[in-house]
């Protein structure tokens, strides 16, 4: 079985709210609501400045990243989100989606990576810590929520 990516279209837009709704505890803390609109995810997923990914387990949909190459405030590649199917959480699938997105970006050349945790967010800011993540500062968001800002640096290689 093999972790990999395929982008999110307007004809697959539905499948990315499906994993997104699947976990109503994550949305709930995000945006006050336990489920989101296609609405809201088109918006989030089908823009120019990021790329919009799902994560499959062969051919089964298992979860959705998105990604910022470049954010213009600090020059460096965000992650903006990373979320599994509540099915399949607790596999290993996060931690094997974010090794081979470390990896595209080490290919590229990028000497780091940064992304936000809303501060309720417990489970999160434990994942990222496990893999590597430090925490930076403490931002506040559009909505006034408390972000905490983690960065992974990448070894330069030998």
């Amino acid at each position: 079985m093999s972790v990999h990516f395929e982008e999110i279209t307007k004809e697959t837009l539905y499948i990315a709210l499906e994993m997104i709704n699947s976990n109503p505890d994550y949305n709930f803390i995000e945006n006050g609501n336990a489920l989101r609109e296609l609405a809201d995810i088109e918006e989030e997923f089908l823009n120019p400045e990021t790329i919009s990914v799902f994560i499959k387990l062969d051919d089964t949909y298992i979860g959705v990243m998105d990604y910022l190459m470049e954010n213009p405030k600090d020059q460096c590649p965000w992650l903006g989100l990373l979320i599994i199917h509540l099915d399949y959480q607790g596999f290993g699938f996060g931690a094997q989606a974010y090794t081979i997105y470390e990896s595209e970006m080490r290919n590229r050349g990028l000497p780091r990576v940064r992304l936000g945790v809303i501060k309720e967010n417990v489970k999160a800011k434990q994942f990222w810590e496990l893999l590597g993540f430090l925490y930076i500062k403490t931002v506040l968001n559009e909505n006034g929520k408390e972000i905490l800002v983690y960065e992974k640096n990448f070894p330069k290689e030998a």
